[in-house]
């Protein structure tokens, strides 16, 4: 009986050590998240531990910014179905030969005549009609998919927003606010450019995937040497995209010009039947 009873506080000993231990940490935690140890654990679905975010996690952290993005007017899809098969089929087959297959990938129509296109986490990828209309070829256009699905596949926007959060002091060691987690996803993929390392590492895998859903491999550089040759302001595809001509570069390097136009996707006078209700 003793032994059973001295069991017994020896527990209770270690649990209210544990939790002392835990409240006294969460006091030294910034305002926003001093929360009692109680309301934590309530709240601990709508807490998120970047560093360590599960896919499913990711995904609908994504489709919460993807849901704000349209209901707050910020992005207009086109309604187009025939636009939006296209863009869906080049995009499923893209996405199955990445290197994550995994997620389940939304690639969205903008209608919106500015040439441009982002991603934000979970698998969500945007193009305006504007750069549909600017690509030359379906390869042009998948060179542009593949690329904002290598950002998608590095993880690039959770890292972006992991940086940010720290930098204004909004992530605690409990984690991050799932509704401010939200707000900053909407403006990285509204208004911050990814850095210039990321875009360098979108691009090669971008081209991997380019090449290994079996488009030619060269229409990277031609649409990206394109839009940079256009007159007048840069497209904003480019000017939030920083050093462009170290990209170019870095993907010729990359590129074999013996089998530079070896691939699918070339065919100009198709892919305008392709997207004839935007001309």
């Amino acid at each position: 009986m003793f032994k059973q009873l001295f069991s017994r506080r020896r527990w209770l000993y270690g649990l209210l050590g544990v939790v002392t231990a835990l409240f006294l940490h969460l006091g030294n935690l910034s305002p926003i998240y001093s929360f009692s140890w109680e309301e934590l654990i309530l709240r601990g679905v709508q807490i998120l531990q970047l560093s360590h975010i599960s896919d499913e996690q990711e995904v609908g952290l994504g489709e919460q910014i993807n849901q704000q993005l349209l209901s707050e007017g910020e992005v207009q899809l086109a309604d187009d179905p025939q636009i939006n098969a296209y863009l869906k089929e080049i995009g499923q087959k893209l996405a199955q030969n990445s290197d994550r297959p995994e997620l389940p990938y939304t690639f969205q129509v903008v209608d919106d005549e500015s040439i441009n296109a982002f991603a934000t986490m979970g698998g969500f990828v945007y193009i305006h009609t504007g750069l549909m209309v600017a690509a030359a070829n379906e390869a042009e256009l998948a060179s542009v998919v593949a690329h904002e699905i290598g950002h998608l596949v590095a993880r690039h926007s959770l890292k972006q927003m992991r940086q940010r959060a720290l930098a204004e002091g909004l992530l605690s060691a409990a984690g991050l606010d799932e509704k401010i987690a939200v707000q900053i996803g909407v403006e990285l993929a509204l208004h911050l450019p990814h850095s210039r390392g990321a875009e360098l590492e979108a691009d090669q895998l971008g081209l991997a995937n380019l090449r290994q859903a079996g488009y030619a491999p060269l229409a990277m550089v031609t649409f990206m040497e394109k839009l940079q040759q256009q007159g007048g302001s840069a497209p904003t595809l480019l000017s939030t995209h920083p050093a462009t001509s170290d990209r170019i570069v870095a993907l010729q390097e990359q590129i074999d010009p013996n089998t530079a136009y070896l691939g699918q996707g070339l065919n100009e006078q198709a892919y305008k039947n392709h997207i004839r209700p935007l001309l």
